[in-house]
This record gives structure tokens, sequence and C-alpha cells, in this order.
């Protein structure tokens, strides 16, 4: 699979994240049958046009540990992200450390399996926008 196939497979399996749930980066690539891929399921979203249509709902895809990846200093995509999912009935509570969270239990998308660690057991990847 190249770059192109891979990106548009992972926009495939985003659309299907149902409204008011969310999944992680691993989730997402062992779907696609490449659990250890889960740093390039957060790039192709990076790469996202904005313009695409049918929109892709990234926000629905978060950290495996259920935070919202952060974008590091001065950027406003976690805040964007938080508000995106709230505005789909998803409560985001902010941790202590201030990082935003939502609870995977009760947000959780997870088909064929409620794993959602990469298959290495790696943080998750984060996307940047």
């Amino acid at each position: 699979m190249d770059s192109a196939e891979f990106h548009a497979a992972v926009y495939h399996v985003v659309r299907q994240i149902p409204r008011g749930q969310v999944t992680s980066y691993g989730h997402i690539a062992k779907l696609l049958g490449m659990p250890r891929y889960s740093r390039h399921v957060g790039q192709a979203l990076k790469f996202l046009s904005p313009s695409v249509q049918p929109p892709i709902p990234w926000q629905r895809v978060i950290s495996s540990s259920g935070t919202i990846s952060s974008r590091g200093p001065g950027t406003e995509g976690a805040q964007r992200q938080k508000e995106a999912l709230e505005a789909e009935g998803v409560e985001v509570t902010v941790t202590r450390s201030g990082d935003y969270r939502i609870n995977l239990g009760t947000y959780g998308w997870f088909p064929g399996g409620e794993d959602g660690q990469s298959a290495d057991g790696d943080e998750d990847e984060d996307d940047t926008r």
C-alpha cells in the first residue's frame, strides 16, 4: 500500500467513527491491518485538507490514553478538537496537568476489540491539527 492508498484507507475508517464517539490512532491502524502504524495515522490526519468533501471527522481520533494530543506551545489545535468533540456531546475533562481527557469507557469506539494501544505498546501518535 503506497502513501496515498494508506491515507485514503485512514480517511475511510475515520468517517465510520460515529458522532459522539472517539477512537485511537492505534486502533485505526489495527483496523487497517497495520497495527504498528499509529504514527502514520497521525500523519495522515495532519496532512488532511480542510476542504475535503465529505468532511473527515479528524477530531474523533485521540491518543490511546484518552487524551487529546498536545500540538505544542502556542497552538490551538487541542482546544479546537476539544470544542468540536463537545459540540458532538462528548464530555472532555481537564486533568491536573492541563491535558484534555475523554473517558474511553463511555465514548470509545473500538470495533473488533477494545484495545486502544498500538501493537508495540507505544503511545499513539498525535496529529498536529
